[in-house]
């Protein structure tokens, strides 16, 4: 019966499959050091959160969303853009390097099956930004995706508290303009 399967999967909301914060503790650390090592460069903090939080819209991860959100307030993305965020190629309100940056943010999460970054994403990426913003960016891009794919495979509740050993993972609010 569809209803009693539903009912499992609500069941199961919350229960995190395995912790791999806790038992992968130096893999944990290794990837964390990375993300606040990207938190320093070269990108706009606002920028950053748009495409971690548009990547995990696209993934379906319900903590990196809720946590994204909330450090793109931080860094002074209106809310106004952010309930825009689902549909920002027909919204206003962003400008090109956001938009570049979603477009390549948005195809490099979809590639699988045949499917590759399209040449005139990538130009509109490489119009818009330096080789050490560009760079970042597409670390940005892959690191959001690996930490998606493990939470969304763990199950991992969207309340759910990270370990605080090791560096600091948000981007730096308050960035100058690039």
């Amino acid at each position: 019966m569809a209803s009693e399967g539903l009912a499992d999967a609500i069941a199961t909301v919350g229960a995190m499959r395995f912790d791999p914060y806790s038992n992968g503790t130096q893999w944990y650390m290794d990837v964390r050091t990375l993300s606040a090592h990207l938190a320093q460069g070269p990108l706009d903090a606002a920028l950053c959160q748009l495409v971690d939080a548009r990547v995990s819209q696209i993934n379906g991860c319900a903590f990196c969303l809720r946590l994204h959100m909330h450090w793109a307030r931080r860094a002074g993305v209106e809310q106004s853009k952010l309930d825009m965020l689902a549909g920002w190629q027909e919204a206003p309100g962003f400008d090109e390097r956001e938009r570049a940056a979603l477009n390549l943010a948005e195809s490099m999460t979809r590639l699988g099956d045949g499917r590759r970054v399209d040449e005139a994403v990538w130009s509109a990426a490489r119009a818009r930004f330096g080789d050490d913003e560009l760079a970042a960016l597409l670390y940005i891009v892959g690191l959001t995706n690996v930490w998606n794919r493990i939470n969304i495979a763990v199950e991992l509740p969207a309340d759910f508290e990270l370990p605080e050993t090791g560096p600091a993972a948000p981007r730096k609010v308050g960035r100058s303009e690039n």
